[in-house]
């Protein structure tokens, strides 16, 4: 019996940590990319390079080809302001048969001021990258992918210990609360939504305790032997747009169907777990 196949559409830090896992489950995993040099890392991690630009119509045979000869497809790129980069390609490819998932964010719920956000609640983005997932969201759930809904993403090489290193500034706004997940917490659920593929709909990603970002920070500072973070109060005169944007929404992201539907409890329940993890590996 040949090994079950997947591609990878994109190949960004959690795609990695996806095909990781599924690989040593023993599925065939494609990866595409648009430039060489990852395409040589693809293959050098043991998984089958697609060099192709979604961008470009000639290349989108490649993309086609990819998926046609591929039992589960999961979109790991984000939309940009046209739109998911590789619908335009596979918008006519026969899905039946096909599993499919993509990696949206908990950022299509907008601002809860602090509430949780459930699955079966109406999205309400309020900034332009998440109305860009919303509608990318329309589209691949027409077409029966599941979306995982994802939280703050952060691993081994991008976590809280790599902005200790980089300086960056703590910022402290009262009330101001969010969820995260651990990478490798996205492949397991992953994995186990590719093994009940009868379930279907959306998922949200995130781990069991929503927290402050200065909690977080003075708890990876610890867990490394280094001295607390300077925190500031939060001024948006002095913040990055990036940072506005993170400040601009407050809310607690639940998990319960995610448990619920796929068996799935995550390995790093909160950043605590998570963050020993990553420093014990270092």
């Amino acid at each position: 019996m040949s090994a079950r196949s997947i591609t990878l559409f994109g190949f960004g830090f959690t795609a990695r940590a996806i095909a990781r896992r599924l690989s040593a489950e023993g599925w065939r995993v494609k990866a595409t990319t648009r430039s060489e040099d990852q395409a040589d890392a693809i293959a050098c991690l043991g998984h089958e390079p697609v060099i192709a630009n979604p961008a470009r119509a000639s290349d989108h045979a490649q993309l086609q080809a990819a998926a046609e000869t591929s039992d589960a497809w999961v979109f790991c790129a984000p939309p940009g302001e046209e739109g998911d980069p590789f619908y335009p390609a596979l918008e006519a490819v026969e899905t039946s048969g096909k599993w499919l998932g993509y990696l949206s964010t908990t950022g299509v719920y907008g601002d809860r001021q602090g509430g949780w956000a459930f699955e079966y609640e109406p999205t309400s983005p309020g900034q332009d990258r998440s109305f860009r997932r919303e509608r990318a969201e329309t589209q691949w759930r027409m077409r029966g992918a599941r979306l995982f809904r994802l939280a703050g993403i952060y691993g081994p090489g991008r976590s809280a210990f790599d902005r200790l290193e980089a300086d960056k500034t703590v910022f402290d706004k009262p009330g101001h609360v969010f969820s995260r997940i651990h990478v490798e917490d996205i492949a397991q659920a992953v994995s186990r939504a590719l093994a009940r593929p009868h379930i279907e709909g959306a998922f949200n990603m995130a781990d069991d305790w929503p927290d402050t970002q200065p909690h977080v920070m003075t708890g990876a500072a610890r867990i490394a032997g280094l001295p607390a973070p300077t925190i500031e109060p939060f001024d948006p005169e002095n913040a990055t747009r990036m940072q506005a944007s993170f400040y601009a929404e407050c809310r607690r992201v639940s998990n319960a169907r995610a448990k619920a539907a796929l068996g799935w409890r995550p390995d790093y329940p909160s950043w605590r777990e998570g963050l020993q993890a990553i420093w014990d590996q270092r």
